[in-house]
């Protein structure tokens, strides 16, 4: 199924959850924000969360500075 990913297009197998596209994006143990078709998604749901075809999802990363 298709999803959208920061505005670009992703093929992704059915039942793909939030935290499978973490670990694909090489994000996993950082400090990050998921929104889905405009929901935040909470971290502690990552695992159950599965896409629908058609998402649009935006993933962003904390990034500490001073």
């Amino acid at each position: 199924m298709k999803i959208h990913v920061n505005g670009a297009a992703r093929e992704v197998p059915d039942n793909y959850t939030a935290a499978d596209l973490v670990e694909a994006l090489g994000l996993t143990g950082k400090r990050i924000a998921m929104e889905v078709n405009l929901d935040i998604v909470p971290r502690s749901s990552y695992a159950t969360h599965c896409f629908q075809p058609g998402d649009k999802v935006e993933v962003v990363q904390a990034i500490g500075g001073g």
